[in-house]
């Protein structure tokens, strides 16, 4: 059996498996590799190529630097601005976001606008309590249209514009590609945005973050912290020299006091006596709260509301948790009350006991107790790892979600911006540009390497790097070849338009099962011949290829952005052509009639 045809059924087999959903898209990308070897087509090394190839090394360098971006608050803080300034409804959150995904391809390309924007987009659906669904797959088609807006846009604009140069046409330049990219965007936009609601589905998928934006809130109301006094220690009072572990106020006075801050040292303490300069922060209505002072030799120094305390709570250096006290802990029986200093970095705040607060006064802790602790966001990170308590939402999420523009976010944006300038001047390689970016975060502390580990999409890495191995047999064993050969050749002297449509068609099936760079480079060979034997120019020829080639719409392996919003969404592999299929005859529109007014036969 000749080397296509094996090629030809491994690829139809792996189509086949792909729709049946029953098997893992890495399984199945990676054993179609082996198949390539094990059937002779493929060398060892070829059937491998795809773990070493420099766009799946870009791919997982990207996933790093988003995860630098949404770990650092950048995400959060562009979250923020998309909230504030969208009108209430679907349709204008999926405007904004499908504009800032179609420029920031543009930039850096498809794969990693949608590495960057993915946690943010998923924040601000959370927030407005809109399925990401809705949102996640009109992220993705944006920028697989935005790619077409500039040369920088994609790999494929690059290697289209190198084989009209090559061809004698002259390249294509940086802003040429926009005369297509603009309709398609727009298009693109207005398709979603009418029919979005019916082709896009609602579904709401439990791998989906919890949304921790009003968490604050939650806090302050639960606990009773709207209103918070700072109350100093002046000379003669009667506290001066009094154990700090004793100023817990009667639970009838409904008040407590939550921290004691040293005076000398201006540290919170809960050890020691109380001295003069201290300053104690307590919670209760203003009545009680002013008599306790005038009783005690206190002095007001300042009154917090609600909504400052709402602020302060989760601040970029500091954050606060529900702990909870499990069976078999070291705490149980152990004694503990308000403005206490745990394990010497985390304050506690409140307890809480059968949902009631148990008040000022020390208790000794029990199994089910619930402890609202406050702290640096390190010291909250480091009680997450402890075995005696349990974390009722983790640090690091709400973090995220809730602390835009963290520590070191200045440091995040400036790589993010460097890799955007890298890309688009091509001083080096895009791969390099991403390495980068990626090792700039790493250094920079923006993410730990633990973090960028778990960042990385590794369902997506491995499944471009056994799709590569597919799109290397298409081309060697002449598969690709023969299919559009013979397509070509029933096209006949039916015109240059007909050619433009039939290699549409041809590069739009091709697509989806591969990459569209794979794709676009089996057909550019295809694509010149054919225009040398109608005697046509090259040039309209293969900008209406390069449409086709981004036509990435109709399953989830046309692209990695595809399947990076694939889990987070919920999606299933039939959900795509349901939107997919009026944006193909959108792009076929662009190619066939458009792409030949501008740039004639």
């Amino acid at each position: 059996m000749a080397d296509s045809t094996i090629t030809l059924i491994t690829l139809g087999v792996v189509v086949v498996l792909f729709v049946s959903n029953r098997f893992p898209v890495e399984v199945i990308a990676v054993g179609a590799a082996l198949s390539l070897y094990a059937t002779g087509v493929l060398t060892l090394p070829q059937a491998l190529a795809g773990f070493g190839d420099p766009a799946v090394i870009l791919i997982g360098a990207l996933f790093v630097v988003s995860e630098g971006l949404d770990a650092t608050g950048v995400t959060a803080w562009v979250g923020q601005i998309v909230v504030s300034r969208a009108r209430e409804g679907v349709r204008p959150l999926l405007f904004l976001v499908m504009i800032i995904s179609a420029v920031l391809t543009a930039f850096i390309g498809l794969n990693g606008s949608v590495a960057a924007l993915l946690p943010m987009v998923i924040v601000v659906a959370l927030r407005r309590s809109v399925a990401p669904s809705q949102l996640l797959m009109p992220l993705a088609f944006a920028g697989s249209a935005g790619g077409l807006l500039l040369l920088t846009g994609s790999p494929v604009n690059v290697v289209i514009s190198q084989a009209a140069f090559d061809a004698g046409v002259g390249r294509f330049g940086m802003l040429e590609f926009a005369i297509v990219g603009i309709p398609v965007v727009i298009g693109t936009i207005a398709i979603v945005l009418l029919f979005g609601e019916r082709l896009v589905p609602d579904r709401r998928d439990g791998t989906v973050p919890p949304d921790l934006s009003d968490l604050a809130h939650t806090l302050v109301e639960s606990y009773s912290l709207d209103n918070v006094f700072h109350l100093r220690v002046s000379a003669g009072s009667p506290l001066v020299g009094v154990p700090r572990g004793e100023l817990g106020l009667a639970p009838s006075a409904n008040a407590r006091v939550i921290t004691v801050l040293d005076g000398a040292t201006n540290r919170p303490e809960s050890a020691g006596v109380v001295a003069v300069n201290d300053r104690l922060t307590v919670v209760g209505t203003s009545d009680v709260v002013e008599r306790f002072a005038a009783d005690r030799g206190l002095t007001v120094v300042r009154v917090r509301t609600a909504e400052e305390v709402e602020h302060d709570i989760l601040s970029r250096d500091s954050g606060a948790a529900e702990v909870v006290i499990p069976p078999r802990s070291g705490f149980v029986g152990r004694e503990a009350f308000p403005s206490q200093v745990l394990e010497g970095a985390l304050i506690v705040l409140a307890i809480m006991r059968d949902g009631q607060d148990v008040g000022a006064g020390p208790v000794s802790l029990r199994p089910g107790d619930t402890v609202l602790v406050e702290g640096t966001w390190a010291a909250l990170d480091a009680a997450a790892q402890n075995h005696d308590v349990l974390v009722v939402e983790s640090p690091e999420l709400v973090r995220r979600q809730t602390v835009p523009l963290g520590r070191r976010s200045t440091i995040a944006i400036v790589a993010l911006v460097a890799m955007v300038v890298l890309l688009a001047t091509g001083v080096v390689p895009p791969v390099v540009a991403s390495l980068l970016a990626a090792m700039a975060m790493v250094v920079g502390r923006c993410v730990t390497p633990q973090q960028a580990y778990r960042g990385i999409s590794w369902t997506t890495v491995l499944l471009v790097a056994g799709m590569i191995p597919m799109a290397t047999a298409v081309t060697v064993s002449g598969a690709g070849q023969r299919v559009a050969e013979r397509i070509v050749d029933l096209v006949g002297d039916a015109g240059p338009t007909v050619l433009l449509l039939a290699l549409f068609v041809i590069t739009v099936v091709f697509g989806q099962l591969i990459s569209n760079t794979a794709t676009a480079l089996v057909m550019i060979p295809i694509a010149v011949s054919a225009a040398d034997q109608l005697d046509i120019s090259a040039r309209p020829v293969l900008m209406s290829l390069c449409v086709g080639a981004a036509v990435a719409f109709l399953t989830p392996v046309a692209t990695p952005a595809n399947l990076m919003v694939m889990s987070p969404a919920g999606y299933r592999f039939g959900d795509y052509w349901k939107l997919g299929l009026p944006l193909v005859v959108l792009f076929g529109v662009v190619s066939v009639l458009l792409v030949p007014l501008v740039w004639h036969f």
